[in-house]
């Protein structure tokens, strides 16, 4: 469908892309990844015809249709939510309404909230509204940049299945690696100015990338040891008539050599936060809480507690009360009846990003990171502010002049400099890239207090939290574990519904066919991605055959052992590719037996 060739591109005295090539055909589901800065979504903007390459070649077959999302969507106008969702449909009939209502819902919003005008919804909002209207466009490639920074976890996992079953050929950029896995078969890796692809899910292009790093860095130094030979030979015998033109001749092959070089280490920064004083056993208790807005009873009579040290997800459905609870908890909201009691020695900490976090206009960044009672050294503020994505200079930007999601980072940034010994955290991945979230989970992991945390990222849940906290419309029930342990006790808990049901009586039914709907998607889904793998597998084996092929032609040339050190690298690459391709065969023969 879309071919990239030879991509050139520059800003200013920055080179994003030389010489990058692409080729994205029907069904192609890729991640593109790079470090922040690298052109991701400049890259989506040339293949828009948004900017202009500065040279190579951008190929679109004739009647190829996008849908695009930015990650700031434009604002919307005043039609309803529906009729915004509706507006790429001409005489839409009611089958596609009908449809159009279910990705509405499955995006979270609620069937009284059809008829809203968009201009009363909020940014994070408005983006479920663009997605709907992209998904039900239904465009032959789908490019979503960051789709998932705006969503709670139930409408990301409805999206997260909705794209899996999509027809079209799906590029995305996402910091959200499980949300990658589930989606896409490819990651299309920014680096070294070119895209390479990877034909994997984001852990296996991890394990490749750092396979290619070892094996540039042996060559690499056994091209160094070679030269430091070459170089000396011709220190030695240049200047001897005996042995004078065998070192020019020396002379003129270390001119051609193509140098090896290492590319720029990418930097993973380790952070470590300030740990917090102790408190008591019980860190927060509610007692009795009851809540409500309206004539809409969110909370009647809940008891709930915290104990010291529990890192736990609050997990539930949009509109369940997992806000409501966390605000509660964190004293920024009233309640009509109950007790709200704080433990020993406990400070809590409460960070929104939906709330306008007041920063003072004149001062910049790092001056508002350094404002806390911690008197952090500079070189640790700003090295948490690189992790926070304020590299350099951008940490002597005014606060003014930041962007939404820029101040949210600062908010958290600053929050975690002086943290309390309670953290009640609303989505504090959101606007972070993948190295960065890796930082803030493993300093998270090492800090002693207790977090509370409502997050759309799985990856983040899954590797940060002890406990799941499911809010159901007013009940909460506490998991030990994470996210999947949760996953699977929900499933188990519907299964034993529909057994102790009898089979009998529409709770059983509904029950039953829940489950079984998951269950046809999830094997369609398994099935899925055991063809990918195994076609994957086929190219490969097929490369390496050829390679292997390649590889014995060359040894069969004589002029190949008047240089050992060739010789030698030549017969590790050949045993290293018999070893790789002994090992794909075996996992392919195991997946076609499965």
């Amino acid at each position: 469908m879309i071919t990239l060739r030879d991509l050139h591109k520059s800003f200013h005295k920055q080179e994003l892309y030389d010489r990058a090539n692409l080729q994205i055909n029907v069904g192609d589901r890729y991640a593109l990844v790079g470090p922040n800065g690298a052109g991701k979504s400049t890259l989506f903007k040339m293949i828009l015809g948004e900017v202009d390459p500065d040279g190579g070649e951008i190929a679109v077959k004739r009647g190829v249709t996008y849908g695009y999302l930015p990650q700031e969507n434009a604002p919307l106008g005043n039609r309803t939510v529906l009729d915004e969702a509706m507006a790429g449909q001409d005489s839409p009939d009611g089958r596609k309404i009908a449809e159009c209502k279910s990705i509405l819902m499955g995006l979270g919003f609620k069937e009284g909230e059809f008829s809203k005008p968009c201009g009363e919804l909020s940014g994070g909002w408005a983006m479920r509204v663009a997605i709907a209207r992209l998904l039900l466009d239904e465009p032959d490639m789908l490019m979503l940049d960051e789709p998932t920074n705006h969503l709670d976890l139930a409408s990301l996992l409805w999206l997260q299945e909705y794209l899996e079953v999509y027809p079209g050929a799906i590029f995305l950029i996402s910091h959200d690696r499980d949300f990658i896995n589930n989606v896409c078969n490819s990651i299309v890796s920014v680096q070294n100015h070119t895209l390479k692809v990877y034909r994997g899910d984001y852990e296996y292009y991890l394990r490749e990338k750092e396979n290619e790093k070892r094996l540039l860095i042996k060559a690499w130094n056994e091209q160094k040891a070679e030269i430091a030979a070459m170089e000396d030979f011709i220190a030695r015998n240049r200047v001897r008539a005996s042995t004078a033109n065998r070192a020019q001749s020396m002379i003129k092959r270390l001119d051609k050599l193509e140098r090896i070089t290492l590319p720029e280490e990418e930097k993973k920064v380790k952070i470590r936060f300030p740990q917090p004083s102790r408190t008591g056993v019980r860190a927060i208790e509610l007692k009795g809480l009851y809540k409500s807005y309206g004539d809409v009873n969110v909370y009647e009579g809940l008891d709930f507690e915290i104990e010291r040290g529990f890192k736990m997800a609050f997990v539930g459905h949009n509109g369940a009360g997992k806000s409501t609870l966390l605000k509660v908890l964190a004293g920024e909201i009233p309640f009509e009846r109950g007790e709200r009691k704080i433990g020993l020695n406990v400070k809590v900490g409460y960070f929104s990003q939906h709330r306008a976090h007041q920063f003072a206009g004149n001062r910049t960044v790092l001056q508002e990171a350094m404002d806390n009672n911690r008197l952090n050294p500079e070189l640790t503020v700003r090295t948490i502010l690189g992790t926070f994505l304020f590299p350099g200079d951008t940490v002597f930007k005014k606060t003014e002049v930041l962007s939404g999601g820029e101040k949210s980072r600062l908010a958290l940034a600053k929050l975690l400099l002086d943290p309390p010994n309670v953290l009640l955290l609303d989505e504090p991945t959101t606007h972070l890239d993948m190295n960065s979230v890796d930082a803030l989970v493993a300093a998270l992991r090492e800090f002693e207090g207790t977090i509370c945390v409502i997050s759309h990222d799985v990856y983040f849940i899954n590797q940060l939290c002890t406990h799941v906290v499911h809010v159901d419309h007013g009940h909460v029930t506490v998991y030990p574990g994470n996210y999947e342990y949760f996953q699977r006790r929900q499933r188990q808990k519907e299964a034993e519904a529909a057994v102790l049901a009898g089979g009998s009586g529409a709770a059983a039914a509904e029950a039953a066919s829940k489950l079984t709907e998951r269950d046809y998607r999830k094997r369609k889904s398994a099935e899925r991605e055991k063809e990918r793998t195994a076609k994957r597998l086929e190219e490969s084996l097929e490369e390496g055959h050829q390679r292997l092929e390649e590889l014995a032609n060359r040894l069969g040339d004589p002029k190949v052992y008047e240089d050992f050190a060739l010789t030698q690298k030549i017969g590790d690459e050949i045993q290293a590719l018999q070893d790789s391709i002994q090992a794909q065969e075996m996992e392919l023969s195991r997946l076609k037996s499965a």
